[in-house]
């Protein structure tokens, strides 16, 4: 097996590790190639998942976590410079015999370092009863390409908090229960993850290969696809959000459908005295990005009160956005 090395030693975002997936998928020759990566802290979401539901979106914007998602299936993933990621690349298109030939290699690896490594369900390893690492699969111009996780130090607490819908009392349970499910390697070996990487290295591969400047330029351009809203968003179905409260204007309801971060649809029900046409209101923020500060923009240049009586801005501002 060939072990991957770039022409440089910076670490780049985590669209880039992916593209260099496709790219040699796309653009080598038939052999088997596999490399490790490290990116700062980033979730990343299955081809088919729904944003909203995987990722804590407003801990993730405010801690200045980045997130993408991938061409593979699977769930959604937390990953900072503790947790290293494998990915690895066959001519073999044979599902279940790349997991379980490329994690029976990985497990073997593992034990040789002395840790009691085993699989267990689709694509996962433990270490004893505890998830260590997580993959996932998928296909492209009739190769295999296996992605995966190796949790050497990562910070759990991080990626609870991340990962899950912003609820304090969830992700407080959240984090019990992940420390009782997953472990970090460095719990159980005294190793340090520049070893640990040289060590895995060391035992996968046989050859090294470096890419050239004109294989980053054409990655660079693959890349271009893992950015794009269309694609990043665009598997998000239309989905409807209700917000429910009462301010001093009385009791509200409002409906949402947003696509692609974008409010397409609003209604407003409740028990509150118009003052002016609501769907003037309305339409000043349809294909306006359903974000804080974005709407909060569009209603500084009104005032809510001229349409809907004794609503002010805040209010509405809080009503909208109410979790």
């Amino acid at each position: 097996m060939k072990y991957v090395n770039y022409p440089f030693n910076e670490t780049k975002r985590l669209s880039f590790y992916l593209a260099t997936e496709e790219f040699l998928a796309k653009h080598y020759p038939k052999d088997e190639y596999f490399f490790m990566w490290q990116v700062k802290p980033t979730v990343i979401f299955g081809r088919n998942q729904l944003i909203e539901n995987e990722v804590n979106m407003d801990y993730v914007k405010e801690n200045n976590i980045e997130f993408y998602r991938r061409k593979s299936g699977g769930g959604c993933v937390y990953a900072d410079y503790s947790n290293i990621m494998f990915s690895f690349i066959t001519p073999n298109f044979n599902k279940d015999f790349v997991f379980t030939t490329y994690l029976s290699r990985i497990i073997n690896i593992l034990r040789d370092l002395g840790l009691d490594a085993n699989f267990s369900g689709r694509n996962d390893i433990l270490v004893g009863d505890l998830k260590v690492s997580g993959n996932a699969f998928y296909q492209v111009n009739s190769r295999s390409v296996v992605h995966g996780t190796m949790l050497y130090n990562t910070d759990l607490a991080e990626m609870v908090k991340a990962i899950t819908p912003d609820n304090e009392k969830l992700v407080s349970r959240g984090i019990d229960s992940v420390r009782k499910r997953v472990t970090n390697v460095k719990d159980h070996i005294d190793i340090s993850i520049e070893d640990f990487k040289a060590f895995i290295k060391k035992n996968i591969s046989d050859e090294d290969i470096t890419l050239s400047e004109s294989d980053i330029k054409i990655i660079e351009d693959i890349e271009k696809t893992y950015l794009a809203d269309a694609f990043i968003y665009g598997k998000n179905p239309n989905y409807t959000l209700i917000k429910k409260g009462k301010v001093k204007a009385g009791l509200f309801e409002i409906s949402l459908e947003i696509k692609n971060k974008l409010i397409k649809k609003m209604n407003i029900l409740g028990d509150y005295f118009i003052v002016q046409d609501e769907e003037e209101l309305i339409n000043l923020l349809i294909n306006k990005e359903y974000d804080l500060d974005k709407i909060k923009n569009v209603l500084d240049s009104i005032d809510v009160s001229n349409y809907i009586y004794d609503l002010s801005n805040e209010d509405f501002l809080s009503l909208l956005f109410k979790e």
